[in-house]
Order: structure tokens, then sequence, then C-alpha cells
């Protein structure tokens, strides 16, 4: 689920904070141009809470939406970057990115970028 990760990054960013988020695996289908604006919550959307449940409280606290938190983060100066050996493996190319993605990096030049900082696994 792409919220934990954009609220940090959002919070983050709104603090002062230079944030990088790495996308690999299954993050890809959020930063995929063809998949981002129909992304849902996943059955494990927040443990003791119904996907239906979790969509109403999102409703009616007015939480963006994935693409909405996206071009948040990136107008806040959050760096987004794909991974390229994910890539090669489902076959996609920068063409299939939003144009938010800052560009296609391995896990190494990630840490790379983050040395120094705090890296957050969801």
């Amino acid at each position: 689920m792409a919220y934990p990760a954009f609220m940090l990054a959002n919070a983050g960013a709104t603090m002062g904070t230079e944030v990088h988020i790495f996308f690999t695996f299954w993050g890809m289908a959020v930063i995929n141009r063809n998949k981002v604006a129909s992304l849902e919550l996943g059955p494990d959307a927040s443990p003791g809470m119904t996907t239906p449940m979790m969509k109403e409280a999102i409703r009616q606290l007015k939480v963006p939406t994935i693409p909405e938190m996206v071009a948040g983060a990136h107008d806040m100066g959050v760096h987004l970057h794909a991974c390229s050996t994910t890539m090669e493996l489902m076959g996609m190319k920068k063409e299939d990115l939003i144009p938010e993605v800052e560009d296609i990096v391995g896990a190494s030049t990630f840490l790379q970028l983050s040395e120094n900082g705090q890296v957050i696994f969801i």
C-alpha cells in the first residue's frame, strides 16, 4: 500500500527533510502511468479494518488519492526513483513511468543517495 510511504515522505518534506523513495516490485504499480490511477486498497490495508471500512474512512477524512499524494510529494521536492532491476524483470520501459519519476537506479545507487539518512521499508 502506498499510503504509509507517501504520508511519511510528505511529512518529511514538509519538515524540510530531503526525501527519496525507491520503488521496486509491487511498488512499481504506483509509478506505472497505466496503473497508478486505478490503484485500490488491498485486503491487508489496515489490520482490524475491512477494505470497505478503510475506503470509507479515507473518504470521510478527505485523504488525498494516491495520484494526488504522488503529485504533492513531487511538488514538495520528494525524489522518486524506479528500480532498474525490477523494471528489467517486469519488462518495463522509461515510457511506462509517470513523469514525476526522477530516474531509474539500482539498489546500490539508491543506498548511496540515502547515505547518512534513514531508510524505511514498508
